[in-house]
């Protein structure tokens, strides 16, 4: 939403609670993962940004930077006119708010302040506190590796007369941004049962390659290559996202809800391609690569020339699979990729010459060895029991 941006510009202060967001926003940066926000920096960097921030030297062990943390986060509480948190799950049933939290700032935020703002996306209703007992046990194992998490908060209305602490106005904003234009889509409506856990961003490898700043986006990682075009169809550098991704179906694996986020992945990049937003000279290659396999005759000729090509581009008398430069658009990728020299021929030539190494049967035809594999510790044999037995 980049509210933080527009309250600045109306002169209004904010301060994130959240330690990792707390970091990100002194250091002006971006989140970097949706549950550990400051993954990308350890202690020695948290240590100098601390030091800068409160004059004075502070050693780069956790226990000292939390403590800072908290002193001036402290303050912050008792002094804020209005608390905003977000939302992991509401109760329909209800009306409730339910809020997770390992640090405790949820629960400074949703009652110091005499105004508490929440903020939630529509996906987060579920209807009963049955349901919640499925996710207050899902969700944190998902998320950190924990039974249950260290604060758990659960919100209805404001503060009655009664009742000794809590906001004396509560606002509930329920966020759509997008999200109900999935609905009733068969390729990705279950896009939405996402909980927020960040499982699939731990497994996937090119989110810990790259990091989450490299999405460019408010959900990195698989989830975020998927719901971040699907929130901003009409950017087609967005769309980019759904390419950020090796298709080994980890985070499917890992996913608690179970999103096919990888088939999503290719629903998504053939979108992209019906639309027309990918470049003249890849449609052309894709083209031509069908065309190529489409046929055995042209197959076999386009072997037999990247085998040639293949001769010419890595060095000959080198040490073992440096490619040579190579000009043009494949210049960058030829810069630092090792490849082995090619040996003998293609996989169908060599195939052909094995043929013709067997010996013939008495048909005349070229004999084939088999192999039995032992099967529940017995090994398969041509011989029948009988002749075993004798």
């Amino acid at each position: 939403m980049h509210i933080n941006h527009r309250f600045t510009a109306e002169g209004i202060d904010c301060i994130e609670t959240d330690l990792g967001e707390y970091i990100v926003q002194l250091a002006k940066e971006m989140p970097s993962h949706i549950i550990i926000r400051a993954i990308h920096k350890n202690r020695h960097q948290i240590a100098e940004l601390f030091s800068r921030v409160g004059g004075e030297p502070l050693a780069p062990e956790t226990s000292v930077l939390a403590g800072f943390a908290r002193r001036k986060l402290r303050q912050t509480f008792l002094q804020a006119d209005v608390g905003m948190t977000g939302c992991n799950f509401a109760i329909a049933e209800t009306g409730s708010i339910v809020l997770f939290s390992n640090e405790g700032n949820a629960r400074m935020c949703s009652t110091v302040p005499k105004t508490h703002i929440v903020v939630m996306g529509m996906e987060r209703i579920i209807p009963s506190w049955d349901d919640l007992e499925v996710m207050a046990n899902l969700l944190p194992r998902s998320a950190t590796g924990q039974k249950l998490t260290v604060y758990m908060s659960a919100l209805t209305g404001p503060r009655r007369v009664e009742e000794g602490d809590g906001p004396d106005e509560l606002h509930v904003i329920i966020l759509d941004n997008g999200r109900s234009n999935q609905l009733g889509d068969e390729e990705f409506q279950d896009v939405l049962n996402c909980i927020r856990c960040g499982a699939c961003l731990n497994v996937c490898p090119v989110y810990r390659q790259i990091g989450g700043h490299a999405y460019g986006s408010v959900y990195p990682g698989p989830i975020g290559a998927v719901l971040t075009p699907l929130l901003n169809k009409d950017d087609p550098d967005i769309q980019e996202l759904s390419y950020a991704s090796s298709l080994c179906g980890a985070c499917y694996e890992a996913c608690p809800v179970k999103i096919p986020l990888h088939d999503m992945l290719v629903h998504l990049r053939r979108r992209k391609v019906e639309q027309g937003h990918t470049p003249t000279l890849e449609r052309f290659a894709f083209r031509m690569f069908a065309r190529t396999f489409g046929k055995a005759s042209r197959y076999r000729v386009a072997t037999r020339m990247a085998k040639g090509m293949q001769r010419r581009t890595i060095g000959e008398g080198r040490h073992m699979g440096i490619l040579s430069k190579i000009a043009g658009p494949l210049a960058g990728w030829t810069d630092h990729r090792l490849l082995p020299n090619p040996e003998g021929g293609t996989f169908r030539d060599r195939w052909n010459q094995l043929l013709a190494e067997q010996p013939s049967d008495d048909h005349g035809k070229v004999g084939r060895s088999t192999v039995s594999a032992p099967v529940s510790g017995v090994h398969s044999s041509s011989k029948s029991s009988k002749e075993d037995e004798g």
